[in-house]
This record gives structure tokens, C-alpha cells and sequence, in this order.
């Protein structure tokens, strides 16, 4: 298994700057953001789906610190109600996958997106509940309307480029759980495969799921595609007053309900082993992506924070079973 970066977090750098620092830190795998909202500070998307030169240089840089390229990250919502960021969205995807296609990185990481709740809806809306009936109206016609018409082309668009579009379950989309994933996955037909899951276990938490009961089921639908590594810390005072839905500014840490953490801080090393050792249990032996979003610690100090955790997890895990010969 390899420990990957999304390199999202080095915004303020350049590319080169970038993969010495990754290289140097001893990490295996990059994860470039290629537009909607992670954008693409370290890749000219356009020029490197034009242009062959482009792209074998891109390749070379990449190749000679060791690396390997895990996926493209373009989390948007294609099926935004205002069209002009629906578009936007869209175009996005569809470069992504093409240029994925063209430098044969096989994952594309992504939103499944939320729509209105109306045709001429001017905001997302993302049902939660079950009463009064019309949210359950507003997602029978969002799926119906939205969400499996718009999947279903880009499944065959994906099938077309020998893509696969990992999803990042994430409340505010429709796709926030396995059961949504999974819906999605199996409304698409044949091309149903074309779509599975980017597992970031930071998102399922605070939710109240086990992202190890999540990860064997979708182990084993196989649609387990790519893994984030992210941390969660509930903090039991404010969760135990508030509950978990909360609206508060991320930056508001010491009065929300839950923040994200760099790998260890919210759950500790021996979380994080079991979790290495679920993933291969159900045949996910490739990339952990650590995505740093933690507001309590510098952008390298998380990093090395997640490294430090990973690293146990992976080194640890690594061996597998010892079985002892027979006198």
C-alpha cells in the first residue's frame, strides 16, 4: 500500500516545488486537483490534453522522484440548479476524464453533486429527513429528474475512456452514504462499474457511520476505488449539547460539534492499523491520499502529523499472516 498526497495542499506552490517536497517526505503517490472547487494550481489542464509533449514532460517529472499519479480530483456539483455553475462543473469533469484517459491515470475523484428541488430552483437541496412528505417528494424528482439522467451519460463517457469516477461521499450531495453511493452505482446499468467510491473516512463520523463497517460492504460490491485519508475529532461536549448537524464556521473550533484532523487526532494509530488491515482484507492494497484539512495545525505540520500515523499503519500491516512450519 501507498501513502499518496492531495496536493491541494500546497496552493502557493509551483509544480516542481511541490513534487520535491512530496519526494522529499518520502510519499509515493500524487492526487491533482484539475478544476471546480479544488481548481488546478499545478496543472495546465488544457495545454496538457492538447498537447502529447506536455504530457510526457509531465509524466518525466513525475516518474523520475518515484512517484505515481493515484487520481484526478475535480469535486464539483454538474448538477448544480443555476446552469452557468452546472456547466461549469460539467466541463470540468469532462476534461478531467479525458485527460485522465490520456496520461492513464484510471481515477477521477469527485461530488456526486445535489440539485434543486424544482426545475427552476436557484439552490441545491439536500434532503435529510423523511417528514413532512414532500422531501421525500423533492427526492424522488431530484433522482428521477437529475441525478440518474445526468450519471447515466457520464457513465458511458467514463466506460468510453477506461475512467472510473470515484465518488467522495459527502453530506450536502445526494451521494453521501453507502446506500446513496450505492443506489446510484446500481441505477446506472451496465455502466454501473464506471462509478464507485473515493472513501474518505472524515465525512462518515460525524454522520454516525463506521467507516470500517462502510468499507467491507463496499469491499465487497467492489466499489472501492480510491482512499482519502483525513481524520475526525468529536468533540463530546459540544456533540453531547448540540448533537452533530452543525452549521458553524469551520474555523469556530472550540464551540463546533466536530472538526476535521490530521490522521491520528481524531482517531489514534491503532484506528488507523485496523483500517489499513479492512482495506486489504477486501483487496484495496493501493493508494491512501492524505487530504490536510485541519485548522489546528500548518500545512506541513499536518502532513508530517499524517505521515507519522500512516506510516505505522501501513509498516505494520505489511507483513501479513506468519504461519509457523510443523516440526
Amino acid at each position: 500500500m501507498k501513502i499518496g498526497i492531495f496536493t491541494a495542499l500546497f496552493g502557493d506552490k509551483n509544480l516542481e516545488e511541490t513534487l520535491d517536497i512530496v519526494q522529499a517526505h518520502g510519499i509515493e503517490a500524487v492526487e491533482f486537483g484539475v478544476g471546480a472547487y479544488p481548481g488546478a494550481a499545478h496543472l495546465d489542464v488544457d495545454g496538457l490534453i492538447e498537447s502529447k509533449d506536455k504530457r510526457e514532460k509531465l509524466l518525466k517529472q513525475i516518474e523520475k522522484r518515484g512517484l505515481v499519479i493515484s487520481a484526478l480530483s475535480c469535486h464539483g456539483n454538474p448538477i448544480h440548479p443555476v446552469a452557468s455553475i452546472a456547466e461549469d462543473h460539467h466541463n470540468a469533469f469532462v476534461k478531467a476524464v479525458k485527460l485522465a484517459s490520456l496520461l492513464g491515470v484510471k481515477n477521477v475523484n469527485g461530488f456526486s453533486g445535489c440539485p434543486g428541488d424544482h426545475a427552476r430552483a436557484k439552490n441545491p437541496n439536500w434532503v435529510t429527513c423523511a417528514w413532512p412528505d414532500e422531501f421525500r417528494d423533492v427526492l424522488e424528482w431530484q433522482w428521477k429528474q437529475r441525478v440518474f439522467p445526468y450519471w447515466r451519460k457520464q457513465a458511458a463517457y467514463l466506460k468510453e475512456h477506461n475512467v472510473r469516477f470515484c465518488i467522495e461521499m459527502h453530506p450536502g450531495f445526494v451521494c453521501y452514504s453507502n446506500d446513496t453511493l450505492l443506489k446510484l452505482r446500481n441505477g446506472l446499468g451496465k455502466n454501473g462499474d464506471a462509478i464507485g467510491a473515493n472513501f474518505d473516512p472524515s465525512h462518515l463520523w460525524w454522520q454516525g457511520i463506521d467507516p470500517i463497517a462502510a468499507v467491507r460492504e463496499l469491499g465487497a460490491e467492489g466499489a472501492l476505488y480510491h482512499v482519502h485519508a483525513k481524520d475526525t475529532r468529536v468533540d463530546p461536549y459540544n456533540s453531547a449539547r448540540n448533537g452533530n448537524l452543525d452549521t458553524k464556521s469551520y474555523g469556530d473550533i472550540l464551540n463546533r460539534s466536530w472538526v476535521f484532523r490530521s490522521c491520528g487526532y481524531g482517531h489514534g494509530i491503532e484506528w488507523w492499523k485496523d483500517f489499513v488491515s479492512n482495506l486489504r482484507m477486501v483487496g484495496y492494497d493501493d493508494v491512501l491520499s492524505i487530504e490536510h484539512e485541519d485548522g489546528l495545525m500548518s500545512s506541513m505540520e499536518g502532513l508530517r502529523k499524517a505521515l507519522e500515523t500512516l506510516k505505522q499503519a501501513v509498516i505494520s500491516e505489511s507483513a501479513g499472516p506468519m504461519f509457523w512450519a510443523k516440526d
